[in-house]
């Protein structure tokens, strides 16, 4: 999945809202499209390998949003930007997909999305160390049960000896959380940057950034047997639709409904993950998953400022 998302509290600058109506069909087709990212990543990182799933997925999304930025005459705005776009390129899609390619050689597709709810808590976090936006008390307890509620579900992964797929499961849940702290690093980059452009040119940027930067690393780890159809299926799957088409979504709703409710997509795409997994993959899910994801979503929720607690007095 591998998705973008931010801890920002307010909307990008010059961006007037819309109407709950013109964003909220985005915003369910985003977290069902996102939700099935996991489960073709999945499918592509058992016969590619992680950075080659990466690699392959970044530079197919690149491939079909760049001939849409040239055809809408937006070229002029992506050179003239291409260095920051690339650069959160890197940080937002392709450190984060190798991240969660490789997590999911070892853990379920469902454990890998409830650890991706956990994006904007990481993104209010960085923008509270970077951007200088200070929580009240009621989002400082939020960051305090969200991690709380992380280190409960990864307790039971966090042996690092490595199982049958021959990764160790504490690391997977580490990939997971570096991931989503590279999205929290790029949110706020992208606000502090990048605000005003084009979704597109934003979207299709990154991806030519991203798929530059796993290049050579993807050469060099590239599988010596050919991966089967299916696997090349999938990888056209999660490049085409849950990363070009997903990543033109994302940015038009952080311009229609504003970052802060552009993030909560989060909350809603470990739902599909784990329906696709029981359905397609036929994964398990505990009754101690779903405790874990519950105080993950309390604490992100809080935390973000979607939910307010009066503890004292509140900094406005």
């Amino acid at each position: 999945m591998s998705q973008p998302s931010s801890g920002l509290t307010a909307p990008l600058a010059g961006t007037a809202l819309s109407s709950p109506k013109s964003w909220i069909a985005d915003f369910a087709m985003l977290a069902a499209i996102w939700g099935s990212s996991f489960l073709f990543m999945r499918i592509g990182t058992v016969e590619f390998g992680p950075l080659p799933t990466a690699a392959v997925r970044v530079a197919i999304a690149a491939l079909f949003l760049l001939p849409i930025v040239w055809l809408r005459g937006l070229m002029p705005e992506l050179r003239k930007n291409w260095k920051r776009i690339f650069f959160i390129g890197v940080l937002n899609s392709g450190i984060p997909f190798a991240c969660f390619s490789f997590a999911l050689l070892s853990i379920t597709t469902g454990l890998s999305a409830i650890l991706n709810a956990t994006v904007p808590m990481f993104g209010a976090l960085i923008a509270w160390a970077w951007l200088k936006e200070k929580p009240n008390a009621s989002r400082v307890l939020g960051l305090l049960i969200g991690f709380a509620g992380v280190a409960m579900l990864a307790w039971d992964k966090a042996s690092f000896k490595p199982d049958a797929s021959g990764v160790a499961p504490g690391w997977a849940v580490l990939a997971c959380l570096l991931a989503c702290l590279c999205y929290g690093i790029s949110a706020s980059y992208t606000k502090r940057y990048l605000s005003g452009l084009p979704p597109l040119v934003t979207a299709a940027g990154s991806q030519i950034g991203a798929t530059l930067g796993l290049a050579l690393p993807a050469l060099w780890l590239w599988p010596a047997r050919m991966p089967s159809s299916s696997a090349w299926l999938a990888l056209l799957a999660v490049g085409v639709v849950c990363t070009g088409v997903a990543y033109i979504l994302f940015f038009r709703l952080i311009e229609n409904a504003g970052p802060q409710r552009a993030l909560t997509v989060t909350f809603l795409v470990p739902v599909f993950a784990v329906l696709y997994g029981l359905l397609f993959l036929g994964e398990s899910v505990t009754p101690w998953m779903m405790v874990c994801a519950g105080v993950i979503v309390c604490g992100t929720a809080l935390s973000t400022g979607l939910l307010k607690l009066k503890l004292g007095r509140q900094a406005k």
